[in-house]
């Protein structure tokens, strides 16, 4: 789960790179397109396959973290909502500040969701018998 979360923190900053190198004649470049992309689509890819894999078999094993996986699963929901928000301004070539208010909103709920979510899942992770996959359960990074 580490390694998944430092990939998706990469790919965040990567896609900040690409959205100071912008101006604000073109704050929309390919980088940026390209980078954005990337990133939305694997912090999306990721969550959807905790919520799908990971969570319920965590639910299973170990019932007393369900309010946790709600909560998490909360995040998600409104990680993905941020998300829909930044991709629309991507679209229609928003200038580079509201880009980056998009982006930072994103970072701070998905930096809060990361810690919380190894602290509560890290050791449990250790010892969890999970039928799928680590792709499955945690996306394909």
């Amino acid at each position: 789960m580490r390694t998944v979360h430092e990939r998706l923190r990469e790919a965040l900053r990567l896609t900040r790179a690409a959205l100071d190198e912008g101006t604000d004649a073109e704050p929309a470049t390919r980088d940026l397109l390209l980078f954005c992309h990337g990133f939305c689509t694997a912090l999306d890819g990721h969550h959807q396959a905790e919520d799908r894999h990971l969570f319920p078999a965590i639910a299973e094993q170990y019932p007393h973290l369900r309010d946790t996986l709600r909560y998490l699963t909360q995040d998600h929901s409104m990680i993905a909502h941020l998300i829909s928000g930044l991709n629309e301004s991507v679209a229609r070539a928003a200038s580079p500040d509201e880009l980056n208010r998009h982006l930072e909103g994103i970072a701070a709920i998905m930096e809060s969701h990361f810690r919380y979510e190894e602290r509560q899942l890290l050791q449990v992770l250790e010892t969890l018998a999970l039928e799928a996959s680590v792709e499955e359960a945690l996306g394909p990074l």
